[in-house]
């Protein structure tokens, strides 16, 4: 757990932009080629379907998802899923904050930034328009592919949420569903208020989907029962497309799981922590802090 002080800073130019591409970092320590044509083109297709494929040199491979139709007002076309030929990487722009919240790799996270000195960029293009829960799974499928396409890539990057992973442990999952897109593609953070016995939980992604995240202001809680918590409350505003209104209550925690008994109200915020986000606060009751 860090140690180190940071300050709030909700400026409008730290926004979350909500619905855009859902960006993947591939780290690695040794140049790596674009896989060709041929080989990209059988594996994508194999985890996530009929493809086409657009473009293909050095610098760029493009594909056409040709099951996720994304409809405009103008017209409709499939989802494009671009991945960018091997360049530099000097991990400029992850500062201690955002290592702060590396969660699923704090014993490499720093090894991972040294001794890597290249990255391979992917991402979806025209996805803002499928519904949350296609997008998920078409998003978590095209990471199944990459990193069977990558097998030298030493770690993976989400920058929508801010998560960094091993690839060993991207390769070896075995979520299924849209769970996967929780996993890897929403960051569950934690922090602690100064001079307070005060405690924030709050997550970071599902804006990436037009969905809300969610905030969790307390003390006098284990906090890894509240992570626990948030996992589950995202799982069941993905799948169901979030049917939470403000003012509702969700099943709360009692001895560390979710309990009927308990109900914690929900209510739409501005968020606590950078970016600026709406968020769903779950004010819990007697372990609740701070106004609301």
């Amino acid at each position: 757990m860090s140690d180190k002080i940071f300050q709030q800073e909700l400026k409008d130019d730290n926004a979350f932009h909500y619905g855009g591409p859902f960006i993947i970092q591939m780290l690695f320590k040794k140049p790596v080629d674009m896989p060709d044509k041929a080989k990209m083109t059988a594996v994508i297709a194999k985890h996530i379907g009929p493809i086409e494929c657009f473009c293909h040199d050095k610098q760029t491979a493009g594909f056409a998802a040709l099951e996720h139709i994304a409809e405009f007002k103008d017209g409709k076309g499939p989802v494009q899923l671009m991945v960018m030929g091997c360049s530099s990487f000097e991990g400029e722009g992850f500062d201690d904050f955002l290592m702060s919240q590396m969660w699923d790799c704090q014993e490499d996270r720093e090894r991972i930034f040294r001794e890597c000195q290249y990255q391979v960029v992917a991402i979806d293009m025209l996805a803002a328009a499928l519904p949350a829960l296609e997008r998920a799974d078409l998003d978590a499928d095209f990471m199944d592919a990459l990193a069977e396409l990558y097998p030298t890539c030493e770690a993976f990057y989400f920058q929508n949420s801010g998560k960094l992973f091993l690839a060993e442990d991207v390769r070896s999952h075995q979520i299924e569903g849209p769970d996967r897109f929780i996993k890897f593609g929403v960051n569950v953070r934690f922090f602690t208020i100064q001079g307070t016995d005060d405690m924030l939980v709050d997550t970071l992604g599902m804006g990436t989907l037009f969905l809300p995240d969610l905030q969790y202001h307390f003390h006098g809680m284990d906090p890894d029962w509240v992570v626990n918590h948030a996992y589950n409350v995202l799982s069941y505003i993905l799948t169901n497309n979030n049917p939470i209104k403000d003012g509702e209550t969700v099943d709360g925690v009692e001895d560390g799981r979710m309990s009927r008994r308990i109900q914690w109200t929900c209510q739409y915020e501005n968020a606590l922590i950078q970016p600026p986000r709406d968020v769903i606060d779950i004010n819990m009751g007697e372990y609740a802090s701070g106004n609301r």
